[in-house]
């Protein structure tokens, strides 16, 4: 069962990785440890402390979920629904000028003119703004959305493909709410890669078709299970990069040539899961080490603070930076309501 103080720390962690990696985003490695020499604990600046749209669009998935759940079951139509107002108002709001993606925006504004969100989604990406944002599925316990983790899969899958269409951002996703899900209920970090590699084999052929509907079909592709299959593979991939990356620790110098500079879904899953793996009890630690890296600096820290909350709870965070992160009241009402929702 999932705590508020794993749920909250989920969410906080997640903030505060977006808002570790903002600043160095498209810097190099090499400047970034001039600037801010590796090893060195650093705060974070600001009141408030400015987050990007990583943060705001994982609160914007979580809201329509839970505004979804309270009033009826999650079904593939209420889901779109809720996700369709919840990503518009995100691409209206003035507060998105977090230099956000250009998948993210583009589909939105499909979205927002009422495109059907197969019509809408970007079908060839596999950016890291799908698994960025989907923290707060893996906070929802299975008895919400049916029998199994399969069914909460099916939502992470879904979340993913209203803006980004190919196969491995809808893996990825599914793969990160499963992390979420397996450390905020206690699982052991020792342990999790071997778990997400034995759920992404359990997967491999397993095509949502009630959710994702035709989105398979295009060019060179056979079937539903041939299309996803493609991005579990890659995914595996990803995740036996973790583990060579682990065999080398301590493991020094930039993270992304290790597992991958984050700007796709599957690198970014797997980056932020190993500079969590680094330091799975000393979450300052974990971020710095997530945001001292060349690639996408901020979606790869914001999930390493994900996966570093939900393991460890709020109380590990620092509390003069929850005191001060953007959007706390939203942050914490969000971690509440995904609790009591279970």
């Amino acid at each position: 069962m999932v705590t508020i103080s794993r749920s909250s720390g989920c969410l906080f962690g997640l903030a505060m990785g977006d808002a570790f990696g903002a600043p160095v985003e498209f810097l190099s490695y090499e400047q970034i440890v001039d600037r801010w020499p590796e090893g060195k604990l650093v705060d974070l600046e600001g009141d408030p402390i400015r987050v990007t749209d990583d943060t705001q669009m994982a609160m914007a998935v979580g809201e329509a979920i839970s505004i979804c759940k309270s009033s009826g079951p999650l079904t593939p139509d209420r889901v779109e629904n809720a996700l369709r107002d919840g990503f518009v108002q995100w691409l209206n709001s003035p507060d998105n000028n977090r230099a956000p993606g250009m998948t993210c925006l583009r589909a939105c504004e499909g979205l927002e003119a009422g495109k059907a969100w197969q019509d809408a989604t970007v079908k060839h990406s596999k950016g890291c703004g799908a698994n960025m944002r989907v923290a707060p599925v893996g906070l929802l316990g299975a008895r919400q959305v049916g029998s199994s983790p399969n069914e909460l899969g099916a939502i992470a899958q879904f979340q993913a493909a209203i803006t980004h269409g190919h196969p491995t951002a809808l893996a990825a996703s599914d793969l990160t709410a499963h992390a979420v899900r397996y450390l905020s209920r206690g699982g052991e970090p020792a342990a999790i890669v071997a778990r997400l590699r034995e759920y992404a084999e359990s997967q491999r052929r397993a095509y949502h078709q009630e959710w994702l509907g035709a989105l398979w079909e295009r060019p060179g592709e056979k079937s539903p299970e041939t299309f996803i299959e493609r991005g579990w593979r890659e995914c595996l991939s990803a995740l036996a990069k973790i583990e060579d990356a682990l065999e080398l620790t301590p493991y020094t110098g930039d993270p992304c040539l290790a597992t991958g500079a984050g700007w796709v879904a599957e690198e970014a899953l797997a980056t932020g899961l190993l500079c969590f793996l680094m330091y799975p009890d000393q979450p300052r630690l974990a971020l710095q080490r997530a945001a001292t890296t060349s690639g996408d600096s901020d979606s790869i820290a914001c999930l390493t603070g994900a996966f570093a909350g939900a393991y460890l709870g709020i109380d590990a965070l620092p509390a003069q930076w929850i005191e001060r992160i953007e959007y706390r009241d939203r942050l914490q009402s969000l971690a509440a309501g995904l609790v009591h929702l279970y």
